[in-house]
């Protein structure tokens, strides 16, 4: 199993950014966690960050029929990132929203995502655990029964 894991833009900031509300890992360093996870699972997974919506179009569209399911943390493209939910959509693979925050306990703004309703889920306020969460719901969703 192949799962494509993306992170929009602000969040290479990860460690040096607001750490009260984001946590001070980095995001290599959660990206290192989920690897590890993903290991043990046995599952493969391929990381991309950037701040351009178009470049995460772009990655989506390279990627096109070589994974299995997506994890992604749109960031601010949340709230705005159409082209970017219809590019997830596009995939027609399943995808978990993850957001380290919880978005619904901030202002008001942040409470609408155009990710969820083309995604499985979606998990907010955990942390970088939110990350393995969503990995582990994936890999159990394509393991033999």
């Amino acid at each position: 199993m192949r799962i494509l894991l993306i992170n929009g833009p602000n969040l290479n900031m990860l460690g040096r950014r607001d750490t009260a509300l984001y946590g001070d890992k980095s995001l290599a360093e959660i990206e290192s966690l989920v690897r590890k996870r993903a290991d043990e699972l046995g599952v493969e997974v391929v990381t991309f960050q950037s701040n351009s919506e178009g470049a995460l179009i772009d990655f989506l569209q390279c990627e096109f029929g070589k994974a299995d399911a997506i994890i992604v943390n749109p960031g601010a493209l949340t709230h705005y990132g159409h082209s970017l939910r219809e590019a997830l959509a596009d995939s027609a693979l399943p995808v978990i929203e993850v957001h380290l925050s919880n978005i619904y306990a901030r202002e008001e703004w942040r409470h609408k995502s155009v990710v969820a309703p083309i995604a499985r889920g979606q998990i907010a306020g955990l942390g970088w655990r939110g990350y393995i969460a969503a990995l582990e719901v994936l890999a159990a969703e394509k393991a033999p029964q």
